[in-house]
């Protein structure tokens, strides 16, 4: 069986399930394709609120697939480079969505697999989930964004430890650390995940994505440069017909109707 991006709609949420279950769901650039494909057409469905990416048959998703690594070895670099390449610009569309991604982890999220869940806005993980940096293990360092949102969501010390030493670490750790935001019970991630992605689609979607933009800004911008961002993305809030509908339902007493 082949790697593939599988494809539901729940109510307003859209799941993307990894399925590649001879290698644990491992990475493959037909998922990429697959899934930036997704994401573009959800962008301009006005009927999908957020989306949730998960992981067949128990497993999230094992990283990188160690063969097909090792015959790039016997390749020029630039074959390598140009494969993360197309990693890089996939989490890169993981950011520009501007709706909410969901990540619900059951099982292992290894390697480019834990990076994946880094890229995401929310994280949903069961209690025996495992999140392992192991690129150490086989002589090798991060990719997929996973270096860079470790050692800005981390103290340093602790970065070292997921990276340097490779060892899976437990949701609730990650939890800790606001990484992980709902742990739960074996087998329940994705129905948390679901709920989430409800709660989230009977908000303006217009604000959602003003919030989530603002978010990315904040980790590159200047205090005066992002409270300009703010201003702009209020201003434009208040005159969206969202903001109209959200603040005469609050002052009506009734629960905002956002079409």
């Amino acid at each position: 069986m082949t790697a593939q991006l599988l494809s539901e709609r729940v109510g307003t949420t859209l799941v993307l399930t990894i399925s590649n279950p001879e290698a644990r769901n491992a990475l493959h650039p037909d998922i990429y394709a697959a899934s930036r494909k997704a994401l573009d057409a959800a962008t301009t469905d006005d009927s999908i609120r957020a989306v949730v990416l998960t992981g067949a048959d128990g497993v999230f998703c094992a990283g990188g697939n160690l063969n097909r690594l090792l015959g790039n070895r016997s390749q020029p670099p630039s074959v390598q480079e140009e494969s993360i390449g197309v990693l890089n610009a996939w989490i890169e569309s993981f950011h520009a969505f501007p709706k909410p991604i969901i990540a619900a982890v059951e099982g292992p999220a290894a390697g480019a697999g834990f990076s994946i869940v880094l890229a995401c806005d929310f994280v949903v993980a069961a209690s025996d989930a495992k999140f392992v940096m192991a690129y150490v293990k086989v002589g090798l360092t991060p990719d997929g964004g996973g270096s860079y949102e470790l050692a800005r969501m981390l103290p340093r010390q602790l970065a070292s430890e997921m990276m340097m030493e490779g060892k899976p670490v437990d949701p609730a750790r990650l939890a800790h650390f606001g990484i992980v935001n709902r742990v739960v019970a074996p087998g329940q991630a994705l129905t948390e995940a679901l709920a989430i992605g409800a709660s989230i689609g009977r908000e303006s979607p217009n604000a959602v994505s003003g919030i989530k933009a603002l978010i990315h800004h904040a980790g590159t911008a200047s205090l005066s440069e992002h409270l300009l961002a703010e201003r702009d993305s209020f201003v434009a809030a208040l005159h969206h017909k969202d903001g109209g509908e959200g603040i005469s339902a609050f002052l009506e007493k009734r629960k905002p109707d956002y079409r």
